[in-house]
């Protein structure tokens, strides 16, 4: 679930999802509305708490990390071009695909629908992404090929199983296909209908989260359950489309006002990713 941090991510998308549906929002409007469905004055407050995570952040990174033996400074190393070659693939990420690719003596990889990123080693199966806060961790296999990848940020893992390019390919032709079709995964209205009553009430069944979404919805709650209940019960909801990472997007609308949220499920059931931006 995405945090205050991803609030421009989070307008972009608000205004690709309205413009869609033939409402202009520009880029002032849009932050404005993400900074108030956060908790936030204005997009000028917001704005100044992002900057100084940031400082936050190069501020930690900055500090030598102690190598466990002999408490060395943490540092970029070189990788064999034959390991590189291993980790080069796709991932499953809910119902989207995440490409990595080497890039000579590192490695870069991209979301569905998404543009790529750099990503230095810092250990053997350890990569950091240039100009993100985002880690990636190779899990070896039997075969010494990944077996999967654990993509971390902002404090939270999401693992993401190795899968072969037939399957990549059914996977982004699927996203596609829905797009074009504008078709709901089954299951998914109920399920957000579930989710967003129980944020309201403080309650989360976690249980029906992925592990990666629980551990950001218990950091975020008291902020979603501000601003849920505070436009009361649900009135309505409306299937918008689907996103370029295959989430189904929906309007959902309260007695005093409205939200926009994405949400996937994984073939369990339980939801993989979601989360929301303003409504109207």
């Amino acid at each position: 679930m995405r945090d205050f941090r991803d609030a421009k991510a989070m307008a972009q998308t608000l205004r690709e999802t309205l413009n869609a549906r033939s409402v202009s929002l520009t880029v002032g409007e849009s932050l404005e509305l993400i900074a108030k469905i956060l908790g936030f004055p204005d997009w000028n407050v917001l704005a100044a708490r992002i900057k100084a995570a940031g400082q936050d952040a190069r501020a930690r990174v900055a500090e030598p990390a102690p190598d466990a033996a002999n408490g060395a400074a943490a540092t970029e190393i070189e990788i064999p071009p034959d390991i590189l070659d291993r980790y080069a693939g796709t991932y499953r990420f809910n119902n989207a695909v995440f490409t990595v690719r080497r890039d000579g003596n590192s490695l870069s990889a991209h979301l569905s629908g998404q543009g790529s990123v750099s990503y230095r080693p810092i250990s053997e199966t350890e990569f950091t992404g240039e100009n993100v806060d985002i880690k990636l961790r190779f899990v070896p296999g039997p075969d010494d090929t990944p077996a999967a990848l654990v993509l971390r940020q902002h404090g939270n893992d999401h693992t993401m199983p190795r899968i072969d390019a037939a399957e990549a390919q059914e996977l982004e032709r699927a996203i596609k296909d829905r797009m074009n079709r504008r078709s709901a995964s089954p299951g998914t209205e109920a399920a957000l209908r579930r989710l967003v009553e129980d944020l309201a009430a403080g309650r989360p069944n976690y249980s029906a989260m992925s592990a990666g979404l629980a551990e950001a919805t218990r950091q975020q709650l008291p902020t979603l359950q501000r601003g849920l209940a505070e436009m009361g019960p649900i009135t309505s909801i409306t299937f918008l489309g689907v996103g370029a990472q295959g989430q189904d997007v929906y309007s959902v609308w309260h007695e005093g006002g409205a939200s926009h949220w994405h949400i996937a499920l994984e073939a369990d059931g339980t939801i993989g990713s979601a989360f929301v931006t303003p409504g109207p």
